[in-house]
């Protein structure tokens, strides 16, 4: 293939994701015609013009006009918000089949498709019959500074940073303080996935992106949402405090200190509700405003470290910069019940959680993948810095302990002045003894305030820090909690899922959220509200690298961290100190946190919601399937381990499943826990006729085994007829030891009236399981198995899947009667096996079982008596009898040859084409095993009429000795006008039953 000209690309036709750069190659020259371009009105694949034919981009491409399209990165992101038009590949059908002039077969416009290659929009005519329309709007995209860095930056710059670090300085000290500012930043890091184009944020990359379902992502992105909403009220009763504080300076409260901050508080959060409301792009401005006066109060602060303190500030404990002060602020000073470093930690931590804050609006963002990495590394980066320089500067020129008043000055060295200030001048000794000082870091929480150069600047970084951290949280909870409501993973949630507008805004998750933080806002006590929202956090970053870990063992191809420093260890190592820092900060708060998730992951597991997230376990469940199916190739087989292992797949050929209820719930009883159960179903006819067919009903016929609580897996096969159907199953189904290696089918009941041809295969297919040494049951009961007149099939599989579900025999409670096993034959012992196993189920637990087998009584009684007590009997004793013979001549006539006992080479000729007839020296041959069948009908119907079930050892004949009508007629008289169910079962003659302990 000729090597295509590659032009410079422009920007637009070029997309980054990730590790992964996708360009548009286009071969163009002028006129936008490609140097094998065909002349005008060439035609496409298909002889029928079609609208996808009409495009010219395949053709400026390739040199010839295709429905195929070039890669493109739209095909493989899984970004698409509201608003976003479909664009997508063509299918399969579309690329191989003949393509037809229909409109409406392919939904994707050619527009669409030239978008989707790469092409840019401009100069594209048009679409006829839709003059003047107006395009869809866009929604709302931000990228990784606008959408993540300053989103992350102006949470973590929270109510924390402003009026509780300066105080944490002063208990734990600079140098543990730094530790643990390191600590609260670094430990989460690394945890972030990278695919995050569904939204939903911290359940979305749980459950989607980390890959552990709905089942760990539900419930983590429940607890996160919760205690994004208690953030909301911690933050804004932080800027609720200061102007508290401020109406305290000007004497003008408005009732009580307290009450002030619930009044103010309440205001404050209504206000920020209204600005959720206007859209994420009116959010986003105000964030921007938040971010540039947090920097100005930053500067403010910083210079003011370096101006003179005034006598004022000195009184206040401010003395600038002093090598001692910050030697004495170095070393921690507990005071109060908060007084511990994890004490402090529960406090300062919930400043870390907002590294996720841009990825709670991960369907905000214009690449996700991109965006959250390399956004979230830069705001930690950046906050960890200044965290880092604020405590060191204010702990260097700031006291513990300070008054305030003016007239505490003294002259240095005077007589009873204990205490760093008395080397600058000041006497603290009395507030400090009687712990009463109102200043100094220990006491003043705006200590910040008073260092800065003007205070009111500082006020105003507070106003936003704490305002911009409440509106973050108060959008990312909504966001994360309407990602669980649109898959209603709980109950009665799925009302606030509704999104509106072009950015599908959760407008009912935001009046919840108003609600719960409302409620936490009433506490009104910054220190009482902080620690209950850590254990949650906690708890939601311990879960989240424990997924990036099993993810990352799991070796699910999904799952890619662009992120080129992850570590599968570091994601465990960051699970493990979660939890021990949960657990060390309040023991009883984190068993309540696990208790929560425990009981929502159960509830899930329970109910088995109908959302597929692609979770990281459904991964670990194929490896350990496939480790241990490779597994079992190693290891002997042992008759004790026929239950689990050899009788473990049965192969029923059930056809469509719902036909056959009766039959599908018999297997179903034995093989429950135990075992595998295969449906096989062979559609008859042309493959291309079938085959999409099968496709259609395949999903809907797993759905009904599945509501019916059958623990099965259907399979069908397309044949030009039955028998070739059975054999494709019973040589292709199955992997490994995990073949089936018992088939069960139900008995012909019309066999006398259907065509000769559709006996022989039937009869054919039990001689070709016993070719493949399979174990073969047959049931019949007296109404039939097959309920498909009642009940006919659906092509619709959400309709097959919720059909009525009939009901059988095997469903019911069988109560005191008996399962009686004619075991006539030694077939290894099957026979006795299946009822076995029956009975131990609950509904046939109270049924008493009766083996009879055939001999004579004497030798039986004597065989008895020689052999010790078996040791692993199944059932308790035996009743002996001999059988009496009777005639069947009307049952075979119609399919006897009449030939006078001529000779084989004459009876074979007049047998030619209907291998069916029974000659008369078969008859005859064969008489003693015929009447034996009647006598053994009399037997059963003298003993087992009112059985429960009857097991009887299926006889087997000959192959090419014994005619299929002979055969049939054999099965037909041995389980005649029976009542109960009856199973004819055969084993493949290897054993199946052990009677001493080997």
């Amino acid at each position: 293939m000729a090597e295509l000209p590659v032009p410079e690309l422009p920007a637009a036709l070029s997309r980054c994701s990730g590790r992964f750069t996708i360009s548009t190659l286009l071969g163009m020259e002028e006129g936008g015609r490609g140097p094998y371009a065909p002349a005008e009105g060439a035609g496409c694949d298909s002889t029928h013009p079609t609208h996808l034919s009409g495009s010219t981009l395949c053709t400026r491409t390739f040199g010839y006009n295709t429905v195929d399209v070039v890669p493109a990165y739209e095909h493989y992101a899984n970004s698409k918000g509201v608003g976003d038009a479909g664009r997508g590949r063509p299918s399969l059908a579309d690329l191989h089949s003949i393509l037809k002039p229909d409109p409406g077969h392919l939904h994707t416009p050619v527009s669409d498709l030239q978008r989707s290659n790469g092409l840019p929009e401009a100069g594209l005519e048009e679409a006829p019959g839709e003059p003047g329309r107006a395009p869809t709007p866009e929604p709302v995209r931000f990228g990784w500074v606008k959408g993540v860095m300053i989103r992350c930056m102006l949470n973590i710059w929270g109510v924390i940073l402003y009026l509780r670090l300066p105080w944490i300085t002063a208990q734990a000290g600079i140098g543990r303080c730094r530790g643990a500012s390191r600590a609260g930043r670094r430990h989460q890091a690394h945890c972030h996935p990278q695919h995050f184009g569904e939204g939903g944020g911290n359940a979305g990359s749980v459950g989607r992106c980390v890959g552990r379902g709905p089942e760990l992502g539900g419930s983590i992105g429940l607890i996160f949402a919760f205690a994004n909403a208690v953030a909301v009220a911690m933050h804004t009763v932080g800027f609720a405090e200061t102007v508290r504080d401020l109406l305290q300076e000007h004497n003008s409260l408005i009732v009580d200190p307290t009450n002030d901050i619930r009044i103010i508080g309440v205001v404050t959060v209504t206000v920020l509700l209204g600005i959720s409301l206007a859209g994420m792009e009116w959010e986003a401005k105000a964030q921007i405003l938040f971010f540039l006066v947090i920097l100005v109060s930053f500067i403010n602060y910083l210079v003011g470290t370096v101006i003179p303190a005034t006598a004022e500030k000195q009184a206040k404990g401010f003395f600038s910069y002093r090598a001692e002060i910050f030697a004495q602020n170095f070393v921690p000073s507990w005071r109060g019940p908060e007084g511990s470093f994890f004490g402090l930690f529960s406090i300062f931590f919930p400043s870390a959680t907002g590294i996720l804050a841009g990825a709670n609006i991960s369907g905000d963002l214009k690449d996700p993948a991109v965006a959250i990495p390399k956004g979230t590394l830069m705001a930690i980066f950046w906050t960890t810095m200044s965290y880092l320089v604020l405590s060191a500067t204010i702990g260097a020129c700031v006291v513990r302990d300070a008054s305030g008043s003016l007239n505490d000055s003294v002259a240095v060295g005077s007589p009873g002045c204990e205490g760093l200030a008395c080397d600058f001048g000041w006497n603290f000794t009395a507030c400090a003894q009687r712990q009463s000082c109102r200043y100094g870091l220990s006491n003043y929480y705006q200590s910040m305030s008073m260092v800065s150069g003007f205070g009111p600047l500082i006020t105003a970084g507070i106003f936003g820090a704490t305002l911009s951290s409440a509106l973050a949280c108060l959008v990312s909870a909504p966001k994360v909690f309407q990602c669980l409501c649109r898959d209603q993973l709980y109950p009665l949630i799925g009302f606030f899922g509704k999104g509106y507008g072009r950015n599908s805004e959760p407008i009912r998750g935001y009046m919840l959220t108003y609600i719960i933080a409302v409620g936490f806002i009433l506490i009104a006590e910054l220190n009482a509200i902080a620690p209950i929202i850590s254990n949650f956090f906690l708890c939601s970053y311990a879960l989240i690298n424990f997924s990036c870990f099993h993810a990352s063992i799991t070796n699910s191809p999904g799952w890619r961290p662009s992120f080129r420093y992850y570590s599968k260890w570091a994601a465990l190592f960051g699970a493990a100190i979660s939890v021990v820092i949960m657990f060390l900060l309040t023991w009883w708060a984190a068993l309540i946190a696990f208790g929560i998730v425990i009981f929502l992951l159960g509830y899930v597991l329970y109910k088995k919601p109908d959302v597929n997230w692609g979770s990281s376990m459904q991964a670990s469940s194929y490896n350990m399937a496939l480790s241990y199916s490779v597994g079992l190739s190693e290891v002997d087989e042992h008759i004790k381990n026929y239950r689990q292992g050899r009788l473990g797949v049965c192969l029923v050929l059930t056809g469509p499943p719902n036909f056959r209820p009766a039959l599908v719930d018999f297997v179903g009883t034995f093989t429950k826990n135990l075992s595998l159960m295969l449906c096989g179903n062979v559609l008859i006819g042309p493959w291309k006729q079938k085959m999409p067919e099968s496709r259609l009903t395949a999903d809907g016929h797993t759905k009904w085994l599945m509501k019916r609580k059958i623990k099965a897996f259907y399979t069908d096969v397309v044949a030009e007829d039955l028998r070739s159907g059975v054999q494709m199953l019973i040589q292709a189904a199955g992997l490994g030891k995990m073949r089936p290696n018992m088939l069960v089918l139900g008995y012909k009941r019309n066999w006398r009236t259907v065509s000769p041809q559709s006996l022989e295969d039937y009869v054919g297919i039990l001689h070709d399981a016993f070719d493949f040494k399979y174990g073969v049951c047959l049931m019949r009961m007296k109404e039939g198995l097959n309920v498909s007149r009642v009940m006919q099939a659906h092509a619709d599989p959400a309709a097959l899947a919720g059909e009525q579900q009939a009901s059988t025999v095997f469903q019911s409670e069988q109560g005191k009667k008996t399962i009686d096993i004619y075991w006539l034959f030694d077939d290894g012992g099957l026979t006795l096996l299946i009822p076995y196993l029956l009975g131990r189920k609950k509904r046939w637990g109270k049924c008493k079982i009766r083996v009879f087998v055939g001999g004579q009584i004497n030798r039986m009684d004597e065989e008895r008596k020689a052999t010790p007590k078996p040791a692993r009997t199944p059932f308790p004793g035996t009743i002996c009898l001999s059988c009496s013979i009777r005639r069947f001549d009307d049952l075979i006539a119609p399919f006897r040859l009449n030939d006078g006992f001529k000779d084989e080479a004459t009876v074979n000729e007049m047998r030619q084409g209907c291998p069916w007839k029974i000659s008369d020296e078969e008859v005859n041959k064969n008489r003693a095993k015929s009447l034996r069948q009647v006598r053994l009908n009399e037997i059963l119907l003298d003993y087992s009429r009112d059985a429960a079930l009857i097991a009887i050892t299926l006889p087997i004949g000959r192959k090419g000795r014994c005619p299929s009508s002979l055969y049939m007629a054999w099965l037909e008289t041995l389980s005649q006008d029976l009542r109960p169910p009856v199973i004819l079962t055969r084993g493949n003659q290897e054993n199946v039953l052990t009677f001493y302990c080997q």
